[in-house]
């Protein structure tokens, strides 16, 4: 069994974030992390290679520097690794991300192909199942329990309420939820190998045979950023000390009547 993990290098939002003046994120010029929702996806796969003898790898798209986070993967388990780089895919919205990322999974074997429910730079939850779309293949979404049963996975979906058990036949594409599981820990052979012993392919544009112009980076990205700035903070706001309880419960309750909260 092949298994395609499609993960990202996003900005550490801890440590603020960078614009462009057009309004894109500034990835060059942040700290970055593997996305968590990626991560438990990843574990995923390396649980069913520890049980089934699983062939994993990595896939990302992103600057040079994403060969940082394929070896944080190789070196957590995964046996090889896919860049997609190249400055004409910079600017992508997640359609042309994931037209992208299809066209470079079009050059894989994968029988199994797990990304994350969504990245925290984005929050979109689109690309997973719009690169589904592009490829043709069933997509189960919100995973939280992944169980193979011959060419079949069978999977536990968070559901609002409840939960839905559906079984699909492969290939197909999963989403997970960071909530699946708790991602094991790089070894520092692991990480001997990652750096010394694996591969890590990498692709532009012109390898992408598969990808029209219409469909990459920002040119061919339908969505626009009208706007972008960071985090605005807010006001320490009104503070009265100086109330008893009675008054302090008539006080919140003519607010809320002036601002027509109630």
């Amino acid at each position: 069994m092949n298994i395609v993990v499609c993960i990202k290098q996003v900005p550490d939002t801890a440590g603020g974030v960078v614009f462009n003046p057009d309004g894109t994120l500034n990835r060059g010029a942040m700290m970055t992390i593997m996305n968590p929702d990626d991560k438990a996806g990843l574990e995923a796969a390396l649980r069913l290679k520890d049980q089934y003898g699983a062939h994993v790898s990595v896939l990302t798209m992103g600057l040079p520097k994403a060969d940082d986070v394929l070896r944080e993967a190789m070196a957590m388990g995964a046996d090889d690794g896919y860049l997609l780089t190249d400055r004409r895919l910079g600017g992508a919205d997640t359609w042309a991300t994931s037209s992208t990322i299809a066209a470079g999974l079009k050059k894989i074997d994968y029988d199994l192909i797990i990304t994350g429910r969504q990245a925290i730079d984005g929050d979109t939850a689109q690309v997973g199942p719009q690169i589904a779309e592009h490829l043709g293949i069933p997509v189960i979404s919100y995973a939280e329990e992944i169980k193979v049963e011959g060419d079949s996975v069978i999977v536990k979906r968070q559901y609002e309420d409840r939960y839905h058990e559906i079984k699909a036949k492969m290939p197909c594409l999963i989403t997970a939820l960071s909530e699946l599981n708790e991602p094991r820990y790089m070894t520092p052979g692991g990480i001997f190998d990652a750096y010394d012993e694996k591969k890590v392919t990498v692709w532009g544009r012109d390898d992408l045979t598969e990808l029209k112009d219409e469909n990459m980076g920002l040119a061919g990205s339908p969505t626009k950023i009208a706007k972008a700035s960071d985090k605005v903070r807010k006001g320490a706001g009104e503070k009265k000390t100086d109330l008893d309880p009675k008054g302090a419960v008539d006080y919140i309750m003519d607010k809320l009547l002036e601002k027509h909260v109630i």
